[in-house]
């Protein structure tokens, strides 16, 4: 295979890689359960099989699926990306370090929001009101919802369609997954409202709104952590 070919091929697998890791949200598809086999992916993805291998071998080097060798293919986790970009997991104050993360959230999503409201396409809008309708079913039944509440930002930062956005992402979600964590999911009737608001306005391709959206959306995160925050430094006075 020359060079122009193998990058073809590379470049179609991450391609298919990405649908497949949508295709898991929107089903959707719970951690233990089995992905459709190759045969089947690569129909429903009008590729052949060796390019599927090659998109679950990179979901499974993101640890979002794993191979089970004469058992088939399964959902490890739903939310991509999700580590320590930043090198913060060695942070003992972890609710400082959330409010300082909630802080620079309020710098960038709104105006990720904005973008998103301008240049998200009917597919996109579909993918974030599925995802919306998964965070507020989950919460309701009292199960975890971290991993699509991740997806939920991660798909309004995509919406966006700017390159540069996207390389924030794994900070967007880090962050995510730190405010969960911090405040034991109290919030969680302001963020099916705030949720909720932020679709209706990227659907609307509201820009204004999807940014006060957004800001409500943080501004509810922001001052539980403040609370938690200012609680353990009197316990610390």
């Amino acid at each position: 295979m020359d060079e122009f070919s193998h990058l073809k091929s590379k470049l179609l697998a991450e391609q298919v890689e990405e649908q497949i890791y949508h295709y898991i949200l929107d089903t959707p598809l719970d951690p233990g359960s089995k992905l459709p086999n190759e045969f089947e992916l690569g129909e429903k993805f009008g590729v052949g099989r060796s390019t599927i291998r090659e998109a679950v071998k990179l979901l499974s080097s993101k640890g979002i699926v794993e191979v089970r060798r004469g058992s088939g293919t399964y959902v490890l986790a739903t939310a991509l990306g999700v580590g320590d970009p930043l090198g913060l997991s060695s942070v003992q104050d972890k609710t400082a370090l959330a409010l300082d993360l909630v802080n620079v959230r309020l710098l960038l999503e709104p105006g990720i929001a904005e973008m998103a409201a301008n240049n998200a396409t009917d597919e996109d809008i579909a993918r974030l009101r599925r995802l919306c309708e998964r965070v507020e079913a989950k919460i309701h039944d009292g199960d975890r919802y971290i991993e699509d509440d991740i997806a939920f930002h991660t798909c309004v930062a995509e919406s966006s369609k700017n390159m540069v956005v996207e390389q924030l992402i794994p900070i967007i979600d880090t962050a995510v997954m730190m405010f969960v964590n911090v405040t034991h999911k109290k919030l969680i009737d302001e963020t099916i409202m705030t949720h909720r608001m932020i679709v209706e306005a990227i659907e609307a391709h509201d820009p204004i709104g999807a940014r006060n959206a957004m800001t409500m959306h943080l501004a509810f995160n922001r001052r539980m952590i403040k609370e938690l925050y200012d609680k353990d430094r009197q316990k610390t006075e």
